[in-house]
């Protein structure tokens, strides 16, 4: 296994969609638990408001407490743009690293479409950062924000998730 050094990562991906649906499709859980690893996301969208991301059934079944990731919102702009903490909470090394920051940029590009930008800055998170690159996707960690970033694009492209 590789160790991934960088401590900011950054995903970018182009969706055939509006940036209001991009936004809902990132705060409203009705949308999160479509795609990605299937939980909810709860947001308190004002900044100091809570950021929760409920585990799935599935992610329950094998031993996950009930909330997976936390944080808070730090900015939001919707539907342009959202800054927020974030803690694996559900393993107790990753959440020994404490909160790193997700910043969601989404723009309206020509034709209708979102380029939707993803940084997460990972400092002082070294596991945390392997996991969201991936790197443990063959452990059955799941791909990190490519899996999430492709998928999400997939169903608001077709109405169906990469799995189904």
């Amino acid at each position: 296994m590789s160790t991934t050094t960088a401590t900011t990562q950054i995903y970018r991906v182009y969706i055939k969609a509006k940036p209001e649906v991009v936004w809902d499709a990132i705060t409203k859980p009705e949308w999160t638990e479509k795609y990605g690893y299937g939980g909810q996301a709860d947001y308190d969208l004002r900044p100091g408001g809570h950021y929760r991301g409920i585990a799935s059934e599935e992610m329950r079944a094998m031993g996950a407490p009930d909330i997976a990731v936390d944080g808070e919102v730090v900015e939001v702009d919707p539907p342009h743009r959202l800054v927020q903490t974030w803690r694996m909470a559900m393993d107790p090394e990753m959440a020994a690293e404490g909160f790193t920051r997700v910043t969601y940029e989404i723009k309206e590009i020509e034709g209708g479409s979102t380029r939707l930008t993803v940084t997460h800055d990972l400092e002082g998170a070294p596991k945390l950062a392997a996991l969201v690159a991936g790197e443990l996707e063959d452990t059955g960690a799941g791909g990190g924000w490519s899996w999430v970033l492709s998928d999400l694009k997939s169903l608001l492209e077709t109405g169906k998730g990469l799995a189904e």
